[in-house]
């Protein structure tokens, strides 16, 4: 069972959101507010936050249904989206409904307000351990497979949105990570905290490793290279454009340090 909900203004007849919920109207009205007071920058949110006080935003339920299929509460929003946008209501959804966002591509407008909103903006970290939110939060196996399912391929291949970029162009380049965060990544991945610790490869694979290598030119890179002939037997080259990089490196860190 769920619920088409609406909002709008106390005293106005124009809707401004419709939504779904297999949870009461109360309690999602209260998650909706929580996110709005956290930030986030929707238009809703915002919506939200220009209202005065909480009970200017009215929330009430527009159709139950009973159903076991979440894809029928979908079907229903959609409905309900439709009806009212072709009515003449300024609903702020983000798109026509259904289960969740997909599929919905910003303009470049609004990706430019979204990378000025965000410029140098700082994001605290969540605690770890027993302080996390989610701590001691299990989803249960259909759960992982759907949320895997709905995840597969989206950030390989040409859906990654970096897929191409090499050079200047990668989002990446000339990033240098810190000591400390060097430490810190060195300190996660060792002994059994190492996703490969212990694990030992059978001759199977180490077959199809063989024959998927080769024939490719080795090392892969300059810069694997240079790591392999250069850094690991310290050995420096002038003619290596990674060996000079390097030594500039170390040369400025010198001078901070004095």
């Amino acid at each position: 069972m769920g619920l088409i909900y609406g909002v709008r203004q106390l005293g106005s007849p124009e809707y401004r959101y419709v939504g779904l919920t297999t949870k009461t109207v109360t309690r999602r009205k209260s998650e909706h507010f929580k996110v709005a007071d956290g930030g986030r920058k929707t238009a809703f949110a915002d919506w939200l936050r220009t209202r005065d006080g909480r009970e200017d935003a009215y929330f009430h339920s527009l159709e139950l249904v009973m159903s076991e299929d979440l894809a029928d509460l979908g079907a229903a929003e959609e409905r309900w989206i439709e009806k009212l946008r072709a009515e003449g209501h300024r609903l702020l959804n983000l798109n026509d409904g259904g289960l969740g966002n997909h599929g919905y591509v910003w303009t470049d407008e609004q990706r430019a307000a979204a990378s000025a909103r965000h410029r140098g903006r700082k994001r605290e970290n969540l605690p770890t351990g027993p302080d996390h939110p989610s701590w001691g939060t299990k989803r249960s196996a259909e759960t992982r497979a759907r949320m895997s399912e709905q995840r597969k391929g989206m950030n390989s291949g040409a859906a990654n949105p970096n897929f191409g970029k090499f050079g200047q162009d990668h989002p990446a380049f000339g990033r240098r990570l810190s000591d400390e965060t060097k430490a810190r990544l060195s300190e996660q991945r060792r002994g059994e905290r190492n996703p490969n610790f212990g694990r030992v490869m059978s001759d199977e694979d180490k077959k199809k490793r063989s024959d998927a290598l080769k024939g490719r030119p080795m090392p892969s890179s300059r810069r694997s290279a240079h790591t392999r002939h250069h850094t690991n037997k310290n050995v420096y080259k002038e003619t290596c454009t990674h060996c000079l990089d390097d030594r500039r490196s170390q040369a400025n860190e010198g001078t901070t340090n004095d």
